[in-house]
């Protein structure tokens, strides 16, 4: 019998049978979680990783469970709460801010296409989730993960001591947590990846064009995506399934054969069987090099997936500093300034804010609130690039990306590879538009959760979930930091 102790760890599909067994609602389970936000984000020295819910979301829930007893399931997410990131475009009653006072009163007048496809797919839209204000693209002068001028400071469950990850800090720390069933993060580089693994939860980071970028307050073009953040591979595979969808109102979804897939089908225990794994131990970027007991960890993690079966190929190395150096600032900063100004012009007057110099000048006229730690990058983008993308240093940025996404296959070729598992984060996947993913390994002593992290060919995200999801089942890992 589905007991309500039973939801924090509760997959989707355990929630959807207790539900289609009338042993739990919709409306029990927001119940739940708000619940739990109330004791555990925020009360008095709490987590603070949700910013708004969704004063829509009970009504919604009834609405989804009148449907259900009437014999209609709108699709693999009905009635279970999700968390979206504060960047993501929600038509509805919640802002959508990018942790920013200079936003704090936008309601955008439109979904975002993947926030659309999770409504159809039967999602309750939960509410938005804290983060590192604008994406961690506003200032050079030290702020922290999480932290945003209109929600303050993210802390970590496992130890509010040490930082929560970002940028998509509040997504990670909600889902480990217990405070919603699954979360939309995003990334340009990195925020997704880090948060989940500095939370002891799964996140993938897709391959760019796999799921929409329209409706999502931006930093780059070329490297922007959303993607899941869960407790397990499997919750991770139902979210992917329902949002990797062509949108015609981005050219990138649509710039291959679209097919759609379930990818929870590519799951099995025996995953790791056969498949030729790369490794990665190029450390060139020493604030990512491992300590002793990192690298404990992951030496163990490689002996488990060699006797489950896969051949490692060890010394495959790419990182961010191997051959001529690509330069993803560049391509940031050019984009930033044009992205922006045009997300800005799609809300048709829902904010005073109007464009990336709007921004500024706000931030500037409250300085004692927006500007804790500065606007540098901001200031940069709008002060250093024409907002037109014409800048040579700009196109060559692109020119290099290419020459290394190239290089980047090649490597998956010479080594005839299926996916690549490296010692430590690099953003080589994030540039080349590769996708990557992370699920946990073990625990430092200090409590923070250490995970892997995996990349593989563009759109074979297949391969990911094959893998992780064998190793999640031998490792099993991850432990709830708030029971």
């Amino acid at each position: 019998m589905f007991t309500e102790e039973n939801i924090n760890e509760s997959t989707i599909s355990e929630l959807q049978d207790a539900m289609q067994k009338n042993e739990l609602t919709s409306r029990k389970l927001i119940l739940h979680y708000l619940s739990r936000i109330a004791s555990i984000d925020k009360c008095d020295g709490g987590l603070n990783s949700v910013l708004e819910v969704n004063p829509d979301a009970l009504f919604i829930a009834d609405t989804l469970d009148a449907m259900r007893v009437n014999g209609t399931v709108l699709g693999p997410l009905h009635g279970i709460p999700v968390m979206l990131k504060d960047n993501i475009s929600t038509g509805d009653k919640m802002h959508t801010s990018a942790g920013s006072v200079a936003l704090q009163d936008n309601f955008a007048p439109y979904d975002a296409h993947i926030v659309k496809l999770l409504r159809e797919a039967g999602a309750v839209i939960l509410g938005k989730t804290n983060m590192t204000e604008f994406a961690n693209y506003m200032t050079r002068e030290n702020m922290p993960t999480g932290y945003s001028s209109r929600g303050g400071q993210v802390l970590n469950p496992y130890n509010k001591d040490k930082h929560p990850g970002g940028s998509s800090s509040g997504s990670g720390v909600a889902v480990a947590a217990g405070l919603c069933t699954v979360a939309i993060g995003t990334e340009t580089a990195g925020s997704i990846m880090s948060p989940a693994m500095q939370n002891g939860i799964v996140g993938i980071k897709p391959t760019l064009g796999l799921v929409s970028r329209s409706g999502i307050i931006p930093i780059s073009s070329t490297h922007d995506t959303a993607g899941p953040m869960a407790r397990t591979v499997r919750d991770a595979a139902v979210l992917l399934s329902v949002i990797a969808q062509p949108d015609p109102n981005d050219f990138a979804t649509q710039s291959r054969k679209f097919s759609l897939v379930d990818y929870t089908k590519y799951l099995d225990k025996d995953g790791l069987k056969g498949v030729r794994i790369g490794i990665n131990r190029s450390q060139k970027l020493d604030n990512f090099a491992l300590s002793e007991e990192e690298k404990a960890i992951f030496e163990n993690m490689c002996k488990v997936i060699s006797n489950a079966g896969a051949l490692l190929i060890d010394n495959v190395n790419i990182d961010a500093e191997s051959g001529p150096p690509f330069n993803m600032r560049e391509i940031m900063q050019n984009e930033f300034k044009a992205c922006m100004n045009y997300y800005l012009s799609t809300l048709h007057g829902s904010t005073k804010i109007k464009t990336m110099k709007d921004i500024i000048e706000y931030n500037q006229a409250n300085a004692a609130v927006a500007l804790k730690y500065g606007q540098s990058i901001l200031l940069e983008a709008e002060n250093n690039t024409s907002g037109t993308m014409t800048e040579p240093k700009y196109i060559d940025a692109l020119n290099r990306r290419e020459e290394v996404i190239a290089e980047f296959n090649r490597l998956f070729d010479d080594n005839n590879i299926d996916v690549m598992v490296c010692e430590t984060f690099t953003n080589i996947a994030a540039f080349t538009g590769f996708p990557s993913m992370t699920v946990p390994i073990g625990q430092k002593q200090d409590k923070i959760p250490i995970g892997s992290f995996w990349i593989s060919r563009r759109f074979d995200e297949k391969s990911l979930f094959r893998v992780t999801y064998a190793l999640e089942q031998i490792l099993n890992a991850r432990y709830n930091p708030c029971k």
